[in-house]
């Protein structure tokens, strides 16, 4: 990874990502085929919604009959985290237009944020539109094209669990927590492993009182909490 921050740069860098799109689009699309969602249905999910994990909640939910008040619901908690990443974000892009910030928030995701966390650990904290504008268009357009190729090929696929298509995201995820933890030169490993220990800590304790979504959401600002305080620490 360069310093540019081109859009060609933002098209070279989030290459590898595009590979993770494809696998886990593919296993949305077979997953939502066998679980019996139209080809529309599917694209509609992924070029509207554009949100892999509530996707894959949407699928199971809609399956088991649930009413479209706790489908809408459960996917605002789930996504809620991306109310902080975009935040998180958008001091980067502050003599940007109110326009571009809305497109970058609309289509930034857990991948394209952490891309852009990687970035600008080689640019000296520095971000541009074009780049991460780049980033984010090819995600979405990878992740969509995938789910509908997806889609298609599930009616050749009876039981998408056995080959494990159901574990494509969580694998995704750690592939990302790992490149994150040893490009971030500023907090050091074992600062990173501190923070992640006190989520996954206050996750648990959370999870005895809450519901799971709920959870997670108290647990990621717990997180950026913390994570705040001990940067402030080390920075002094």
């Amino acid at each position: 990874m360069t310093p540019e921050l081109t859009f060609r740069t933002g098209l070279k860098d989030v290459l590898p990502t595009v590979f993770g799109y494809i696998g886990v689009g593919l296993a949305f699309g077979i997953v939502a085929h066998t679980s019996h969602l139209s080809l529309l249905m599917v694209a509609g999910l992924s070029f509207v919604v554009y949100a892999g994990s509530a996707q894959f909640i949407i699928t199971s939910m809609l399956l088991a009959g649930n009413p479209l008040s706790a489908i809408f619901f459960s996917t605002f908690l789930v996504n809620s985290r991306m109310i902080l990443m975009s935040t998180s974000l958008a001091q980067y892009f502050r003599h940007e237009s109110l326009g571009k910030n809305l497109l970058l928030g609309a289509l930034v995701t857990d991948e394209t944020f952490a891309l852009a966390m990687n970035k600008q650990n080689v640019t000296g904290g520095r971000l541009s539109f074009a780049w991460q504008n780049a980033a984010n268009l090819v995600a979405y357009l990878v992740w969509g094209v995938s789910t509908v190729v997806g889609a298609i090929l599930g009616g050749l696929i009876a039981n998408p669990e056995q080959f494990g298509f159901d574990f494509a995201l969580t694998a995704m995820f750690i592939g990302l927590v790992y490149l994150q933890l040893i490009s971030d030169k500023h907090l050091g490993l074992t600062l990173q492993l501190l923070v992640m220990g006190f989520v996954a800590l206050l996750y648990y304790l959370t999870l005895r009182v809450l519901d799971a979504n709920l959870a997670l959401l108290v647990a990621t600002i717990g997180g950026c909490l913390f994570g705040m305080e001990v940067k402030k620490c080390h920075l002094h």
